[in-house]
């Protein structure tokens, strides 16, 4: 399985690149993980609506473009779906059994995913209705795909 995240912005944090290099190190036991880093926009401090939608637009284009069309695109999105960990496990699992071996999570920048990165989702997900810093929030995507495939293998760690 092919497993690829899409983030925007820069991870600066030692810590945090610490711990997302031991997860894609347990993680390929499990599958192939690409992550690609975009360049976020630099938002105005007072932006405006119409602002703040061309920036959504112009990082949903380049999430777009690292996005092939055999791949299943998994959204993060505060409208998404909240599932269980175990739940999440078998819908990463009922994927690949039904071919869908290239997946990818896709983590849009401090203002959101634009329409057409939305539109082009297979799947909403929502982790909670909080709200989490981005570059924390790979760690923990990270985490619980690592999760998901020890629930799948019927390893230990989830409990």
């Amino acid at each position: 399985m092919n497993i690829t995240l899409v983030t925007v912005g820069k991870l600066k944090e030692k810590y945090l690149k610490d711990a997302i290099s031991e997860y894609s190190k347990r993680l390929s036991r499990y599958c192939k993980l690409d992550i690609i880093e975009l360049q976020d926009e630099k938002t105005p401090e007072n932006a405006s609506d119409k602002e703040e939608s061309l920036i959504k637009e112009k990082e949903g284009q380049k999430i777009l473009g690292c996005i092939k069309d055999n791949m299943y695109v998994i959204a993060l999105d505060l409208k998404g779906s909240m599932i269980s960990s175990e739940e999440f496990s078998e819908l990463i699992g009922d994927l690949g059994i039904r071919g869908n071996s290239n997946i990818v999570f896709v983590i849009g920048g401090s203002l959101g995913l634009s329409k057409d990165v939305l539109s082009r989702a297979d799947y909403k997900l929502c982790f909670s209705k909080m709200t989490f810093p981005h570059q924390l929030f790979r760690v923990m995507l990270l985490e619980q795909i690592y999760r998901g495939f020890r629930i799948m293998k019927g390893e230990p760690y989830h409990k």
